[in-house]
């Protein structure tokens, strides 16, 4: 049965939202999933580890001399928060070049404070605030250490392309894989669930030594990886080390958690119909069901576990659940 994320209005049902997971164990088998393992749907941003990962396994993060800050704004979908926004600058400036040559686009701060302060100001946004940006300045330090064009790196022909999607396939032992374009001009693979959660149970197993860089600059910067408010934040700052999340576009997530019991698992969890409103929710739930978090760290979480839907005088009136059985 998949998750099923209930939106009530007083005591009754108004909509509900269909998610599919599966979790991934160290002999890289499914040993649990809901809904469909085999469902193809597109990893978008929960992608950027392996980008990441790809990057340093080619000596391009290296020879850029890049931090484990700038590594952990590389894996990131942040909110355009100043410490984003000056890690992403002192990316480019290590590698000699400049915003004009990102090719991510701009979109307004994905961070309520910073956006609201920005339209109160009346500025615009610059490709530094785009989420993305950190992938794009990492994908720049790739290409200029390939000695490769760097105006067309987005390109799906571009090297720095070729050798992602190669490091890609080498990981899930598979080369055909359905590539297309995402929001920041990049290009994305679509995946099966497995896949994804088979990516992620990789990222923290310690065998490879570029995943486990990338593992540790997400464990030791979260606030870089999203920001204020943000899940991706809270979950690897209430996980202190022992496990990490990215979320992708369309309400996608792959998180790694290293268990004492289990080693280390991957899961995948996607909201079929890409409302990101529940995503949380159903992640806090199968983790849950699974118990792969501890009392403390369900406490750390707990405000993600129910949401609250109020009307416009702020009165409750309903609220969202995820159930795995009603």
């Amino acid at each position: 049965m998949p998750i099923l994320c209930r939106v009530t209005r007083g005591e009754l049902t108004e909509s509900i939202h269909v998610g599919f997971a599966a979790a991934v164990d160290e002999s890289g088998e499914v040993f649990y999933s809901t809904g469909d393992a085999q469902h193809l749907t597109c990893i978008r941003s929960a992608l950027k580890p392996f980008q990441a990962a790809a990057a340093i396994k080619n000596g391009a993060i290296d020879s850029a001399g890049y931090n484990n800050k700038e590594l952990a704004l590389m894996c990131a979908s942040h909110n355009g928060e100043k410490n984003h926004l000056d890690t992403a600058q002192s990316m480019l400036k290590k590698i000699g070049l400049l915003t004009e040559h990102l090719k991510c686009g701009s979109h307004m701060p994905l961070g309520s404070a910073v956006r609201k302060e920005m339209i109160i100001k009346g500025l615009e946004p610059s490709v530094l605030h785009n989420n993305c940006s950190g992938k794009h300045a990492g994908m720049l330090a790739f290409a200029k250490y390939l000695n490769k064009e760097l105006g067309t790196y987005t390109q799906k022909d571009h090297p720095v392309q070729n050798r992602i999607m190669t490091y890609v396939q080498d990981l899930l032992g598979s080369n055909n894989i359905p590539l297309e374009i995402d929001g920041c001009s990049a290009p994305t693979p679509f995946l099966t669930i497995e896949m994804i959660a088979v990516l992620f149970q990789k990222l923290g197993s310690g065998k490879k030594e570029e995943l486990e860089r990338v593992f540790t600059a997400m464990a030791d910067n979260p606030y870089l990886i999203g920001g204020e408010k943000n899940f991706d934040t809270q979950f690897i700052k209430a996980l202190k080390g022992s496990g990490v999340t990215k979320v992708g576009g369309e309400s996608v997530r792959g998180i790694t958690i290293k268990t004492k019991n289990r080693g280390c698992i991957g899961l995948a969890i996607k909201i079929l119909d890409g409302n990101f409103r529940v995503l949380p929710l159903a992640t806090i739930k199968l983790l849950e069901h699974l118990k792969l978090l501890d009392e403390d760290q369900i406490e750390a979480l707990s405000k993600f576990k129910n949401k609250k839907i109020m009307n416009h005088n702020g009165d409750e009136v309903g609220r969202i659940e995820a159930h795995l059985e009603f």
